[in-house]
């Protein structure tokens, strides 16, 4: 039976929405998907798009998912507070405009008409950090915003799945070492050590995490992470048989 995956979507529902009807057209509404993280964060739609997952479940699609650092991040901000990440080197924090919390809490509601927050305010969350007589009433309105359900839905995200022939986890492995002995910064997080990696995994990596013009396809990994956090077109896939094969708006295309 075919398997669709789809990258990194970062709030972008437009961008989402055509991939799931090129997945409708190639395979049927109830084709089992695989998404691969980072749901949240740089577009205006974080919300819509997990609602679009939750009412997806609800209806009974067999879709399945993974969790990306983004999502761990709005999840901390959300339980703890937490604004950093030590995975990050530049220092940026969840709200700096680069990683894009601040745009996910918009869409949850209105920070300027709730806080007064102007854009130039709100550009430099990650730089200054954020005022210290504004953080807790932020997080406390984040808290209230964000449904359980969404909440729910970002804690219970498992970090990789296994398919036989393929793998899935949002930014890749440590090389070398069996999934069951994977740390959750490395699933997370991890770019050079497993992109210059050339070993067989013993499966194919499915991953995203770090932005292509084009799915990449190498012989022990596959990158779906298409752009689509910077404006770019988020392009599905579909592994059928012995192929696997990018969905355009012509259809299948080899890779």
């Amino acid at each position: 039976m075919p398997l669709y995956a789809i990258g990194d979507i970062h709030g972008q529902l437009g961008q989402l929405e055509q991939a799931l009807d090129r997945i409708a057209r190639d395979g049927g509404a109830d084709a089992p998907v695989v998404f691969l993280g980072d749901f949240v964060d740089r577009g205006a739609d974080s919300r819509a798009v997990i609602e679009t997952f939750l009412a997806g479940l609800a209806g009974g699609r067999d879709w399945s998912f993974v969790k990306g650092n983004h999502d761990r991040m709005f999840e901390r901000f959300l339980t703890e507070g937490i604004l950093s990440d030590a995975q990050i080197k530049s220092g940026k924090l969840y709200l700096h405009p680069n990683l894009g919390g601040a745009a996910t809490l918009q869409s949850y509601f209105d920070l300027a008409g709730a806080f007064g927050i102007d854009d130039a305010t709100a550009a430099r969350f990650g730089v200054e950090g954020v005022p210290g007589d504004i953080l807790p009433d932020l997080i406390a309105a984040a808290r209230a915003a964000v449904p359980e359900s969404h909440r729910a839905f970002l804690r219970d995200l498992p970090l990789w799945l296994d398919r036989g022939p393929q793998i899935f986890v949002h930014a890749g492995i440590r090389p070398g070492l069996p999934m069951g002995y994977q740390q959750e910064d490395d699933l997370l997080w991890i770019r050079h050590e497993f992109h210059r990696d050339t070993r067989d995994h013993g499966a194919l990596i499915v991953h995203g995490h770090t932005p292509v013009d084009w799915p990449e396809l190498h012989l022990n990994r596959l990158n779906l992470d298409t752009g689509a956090g910077y404006g770019r077109e988020l392009v599905p896939v579909v592994f059928d048989g012995d192929g696997i094969f990018a969905l355009t708006a012509r259809g299948r295309a080899r890779l």
